[in-house]
């Protein structure tokens, strides 16, 4: 069967192919695989089809001939000269071949489908000369040129006398012409297994690669290809290319567009949710916005992960030589900023965030010490009596004391169930309305005003209803009541809410 038809891109792309690549690009993309009288081939017709709709991406006007007899080939061919000559000496050409091709006395010949052949002096009269298209190039007078021949799959002529070589040989080609070959010369090309060449598959997915030199396009192609048939076949090029040529340009990032990248490619790097949720404050629609809060989530879901249990001594200790001490090292800049931030607010909380992250620091000792002296303050306003305590606070003070008292009231708690206990802006409101809350004070200590103060926090949290199971989950896992324990920006009650939630299987 013969087909002939072209690969027009829809007008959207042809106007924006017009931005984009300033020169005419022409491309005849020809696949044959179904022989009349040799072997046949599975996977060339699919694999020009790739290639078209991979060049017909990157603006080449493609003309497409599949299972061609050699006089539609012969026309094909001429076609393709005259459109490369209308198009001007600034027109980009490119000739792609799937399917059987022989060499004779160092020419090489595309065979079409209708190919038979008993004497190889016969074998002008009945194939194509590759030559014919690099003749057609040659007449246009044009810039860039590049042939790609995915073809010596196997030799159909071996038993043919002065047919028996295997692969193709080099091709003098013109000035400005890049010529490649799917395996070295005089070698064979394995045809795949998967419905496409390894040759013409890795072509067809580097192709779109913006800002690549071809060279590298196709250096790129023939470390794929090695990979994939673990070192049976080496494409091969040669090139007279007088000018730089990409397939796809470099994409041109506005101002605003590189400081975005740069400053992700920064705050990935950190692990610091503050800086994460800054960037997100920064740039809410922003290219980078699903990484950064995917981020962020894995960040806060360790934060709040059980820490692991310390494993026992073993009964017989092993004795090893000790090791040298490591050289004194001063606090990191983060430490400092935690440290200068607890001092500045004087809060239990503000210091043991301190220790939360450095257990081990250069103040650990100090902050050890001012969290007793806190503790101690605490103690003593708690054992004062209050005589002017109104009815508020001393049930305020009746639910701290007595946190039985809350799960009773919280048992059976489900996602679209009011609080009942925990006061403003809990109370009343369920899990799924409370995401869409404020919180009541800045999340991570020392985060400006601006940041959390009448905000979301689902504009830093996923909190659908899945996320918010997994994280009420982590307070049902916790091996004591410190995570719940922990201060939230919505209060204890709605910890012990989720808690209660999550431990029912989120009802």
């Amino acid at each position: 069967m013969m087909t002939s038809f072209r690969f027009f891109a829809p007008l959207m792309l042809a106007l924006w192919s017009t931005a984009v690549w300033a020169e005419p690009r022409i491309a005849l993309i020809v696949g044959n695989g179904s022989y009349t009288s040799v072997t046949t081939l599975d996977n060339t017709v699919p694999d020009a089809e790739l290639m078209a709709r991979t060049l017909t991406a990157q603006g080449f006007d493609v003309t497409i001939l599949t299972d061609t007899d050699q006089a539609t080939l012969n026309a094909g061919i001429s076609q393709f000269g005259r459109d490369l000559r209308a198009a001007g000496q600034d027109a980009t050409g490119l000739f792609y071949y799937a399917g059987h091709a022989v060499q004779s006395f160092g020419t090489n010949f595309l065979l079409p489908t209708d190919t038979l052949l008993t004497d190889a002096a016969d074998l002008s009269l009945v194939a194509v000369q590759a030559d014919a298209v690099l003749r057609q190039m040659r007449s246009a007078r044009n810039k860039t040129n590049i042939v790609i021949l995915d073809a010596c799959r196997n030799n159909p002529f071996k038993a043919i006398r002065d047919l028996n070589d295997n692969g193709l040989a080099e091709m003098n080609a013109p000035t400005g012409t890049f010529l490649s070959y799917s395996t070295a010369p005089g070698a064979v090309a394995l045809d795949g297994l998967d419905g496409n060449s390894p040759f013409t598959k890795a072509l067809a997915r580097e192709i779109p690669a913006p800002g690549v030199p071809i060279e590298q396009t196709f250096k790129k192609v023939r470390v794929a290809v090695i990979d994939e048939t673990n070192g049976q076949q080496t494409p091969w090029d040669t090139s007279s290319l007088t000018g730089e040529f990409m397939f796809e340009p470099e994409t041109t990032l506005s101002a605003e567009e590189l400081q975005e990248q740069q400053l992700w490619a920064s705050v990935q790097q950190s692990d610091d949710p503050v800086q994460i949720m800054l960037f997100l404050r920064g740039y809410p629609n922003g290219r980078y916005q699903d990484d950064a809060r995917a981020l962020l989530n894995v960040l806060m879901a360790e934060e709040l992960a059980p820490k692991p249990q310390a494993t026992p001594e073993p009964a017989t200790p092993v004795i090893a030589a000790p090791a040298p001490a490591p050289a004194p090292q001063g606090p990191t800049a983060t430490e400092e900023a935690l440290i200068a931030t607890a001092q500045s607010l004087g809060t239990a909380e503000a210091y043991q965030a301190y220790l939360d992250a450095f257990p081990q620091g250069i103040y650990a000792e100090l902050v050890a010490f001012e969290l007793g002296v806190i503790a101690q303050k605490a103690q003593r306003t708690d054992d004062t009596p209050n005589p002017t305590a109104g009815p508020v606070e001393t049930a305020a003070l009746n639910r701290a004391v007595a946190p039985e008292s809350d799960a009773n009231a919280l048992s059976g708690l489900t996602y679209v169930m009011p609080f009942p206990i925990g006061g403003p802006p809990i109370e009343g409101q369920t899990i799924e309305q409370i995401t869409g809350l404020s919180p009541l004070f800045a999340p991570i200590v020392g985060l400006p005003e601006s940041l959390w103060k009448d905000q979301k926090c689902s504009s830093c949290h996923e909190w659908t209803r899945e996320a918010l199971c997994t994280q009420g989950k982590t307070y049902v896992s916790a091996p004591d009541d410190t995570a719940v324990t922990k201060k939230h920006p919505f209060g204890g009650v709605f910890k012990k809410g989720l808690r209660g939630w999550a431990g029912a299987d989120c009802p």
